[in-house]
């Protein structure tokens, strides 16, 4: 019997229980088998895995991209080596990857991106906003592969984050934007699969098309793959 492909899910060491649970549902509706990464237990890349989720949780050490480094928010400088080590992996290897919200971020961030790092402080009139309800209105360019795979070009979704991604990386391209201008999608097309987006569409159970995102990384696999 065909095995189901192996989705490594980074998350945090702490207060993480609730998007690892979210995100391996997700994997296992898509007929993945979800393995668990943290700074803690990570995973020899001699591991036979089939794609890569990088999630959200912590900020990304903001000496990565040159950026302005703060006391008072918390990072994880082992998670952000474990997860570029997975991004060069993936990218050598032709693997999938999906990046949801930090894991957008330190997609960009892996090839040579910067982030705002507050985004109140960027963007006029935004407001104060932090819920996993689908709230903020997304727009998806039409000829990207994230509008392929969602079926649509217009979304609401939830809002996590108070940072966002500024200059791009190498070779990714901005597909989506909400109505404040603030990155919400990126991939680079060139590429099997490697589509970050600022939402968590993990806690976007009911939403068929959110669920999609996980379905089609998960029947992306290495080439030769079994």
């Amino acid at each position: 019997m065909k095995r189901r492909p192996r989705i490594g899910v980074t998350t945090s060491i702490r207060r993480s229980a609730t998007s690892w649970a979210f995100n391996a549902l997700a994997v296992w509706r898509a007929g993945g088998e979800p393995v668990r990464i943290t700074s803690r237990h990570s995973l020899p890349l001699q591991v036979e895995l089939d794609g890569f989720i990088i999630g959200g949780g912590d900020d990304v050490d903001a000496r990565l991209y040159d950026g302005e480094v703060e006391l008072n928010v918390r990072i994880d400088p082992k998670r952000d080596r474990v997860e570029q080590e997975m991004l060069d992996h993936a990218l050598d290897k032709g693997l999938p990857v999906l990046g949801i919200c930090r894991g957008a971020q330190m997609m960009n961030i892996h090839l040579g991106g910067t982030l705002h790092e507050d985004v109140h402080e960027v963007f006029d009139d935004l407001p104060k906003m932090r819920t996993v309800l689908p709230r903020r209105l997304v727009h998806i360019e039409t000829d990207s592969a994230l509008g392929k795979v969602l079926g649509h070009h217009q979304y609401r979704v939830n809002c996590l984050h108070h940072q966002s991604i500024d200059k791009l990386g190498e070779g990714l391209r901005v597909v989506a934007k909400d109505d404040h201008g603030i990155v919400q999608g990126i991939e680079n097309s060139d590429l099997p699969y490697f589509i970050g987006v600022q939402w968590h569409p993990e806690y976007l159970v009911a939403n068929p098309s959110q669920q999609r995102l996980f379905n089609a990384l998960a029947a992306r696999q290495a080439p030769g793959g079994s």
